[in-house]
């Protein structure tokens, strides 16, 4: 993470403090969604703008990527924010939070990377393949719901920068597994056969 002082650590306090000063209450409460990281609820921060909605019913193979990728990419960051430990911005701001009830939890783990950011951004990623010609608006929706851990108060810019570095490492690493791929054709599969019936 930045060091303080330096440019990028007064980037993120600059954003930090212009979220909290924010008064879009709609983006703050599709942040507040886009904090849900449980089944088949996170789904929804994708379907929003999918023209072929992810359910466990109607597209199960793409949806059991998504619930095994959760754990990839989220795991990711942790020997980075266990090893730098950093605060929060609500740690430092004494602003709110989205997610109140989320708060404890929080406070005992490490800010940098962001774990949801490298969620998001693999699962983006990841739905880019399956969905190739709604790239361009899956992208935008993978950076928004980074930008959600900003909107929330959780997460510094940088956090979210580098979480977005942890997801896109991520799925690289998955397109080195065999049984990954196997899920993915199927996955392709399955909505193409969903988009010709």
């Amino acid at each position: 993470p930045p060091e303080e002082g330096s440019a990028a650590y007064a980037l993120d306090q600059e954003i930090a403090a212009m979220y909290v000063a924010s008064k879009d209450e709609a983006r703050k409460e599709q942040a507040t969604k886009d904090a849900v990281l449980h089944f088949p609820e996170a789904m929804e921060a994708f379907n929003i703008i999918l023209k072929t909605k992810i359910t466990e019913d109607t597209t199960p193979n793409i949806y059991m990527i998504m619930r095994r990728t959760l754990a990839d990419a989220g795991l990711s960051t942790y020997a980075a924010k266990n090893y730098y430990k950093r605060e929060r911005p609500f740690m430092m701001n004494n602003a709110p939070i989205c997610t109140p009830k989320d708060e404890e939890g929080l406070r005992s783990d490490g800010s940098y990377p962001s774990g949801h950011t490298a969620i998001g951004w693999a699962w983006a990623l990841i739905l880019t393949e399956v969905f190739p010609a709604q790239t361009d608006a899956i992208l935008i929706r993978g950076k928004e719901f980074g930008i959600s851990r900003n909107v929330c108060n959780v997460h510094w810019h940088s956090d979210v920068l580098a979480g977005r570095m942890m997801g896109t490492a991520t799925v690289a690493k998955l397109h080195t597994n065999k049984d990954f791929m196997i899920d993915l054709a199927a996955a392709k599969e399955e909505i193409r056969l969903l988009k010709n019936n």
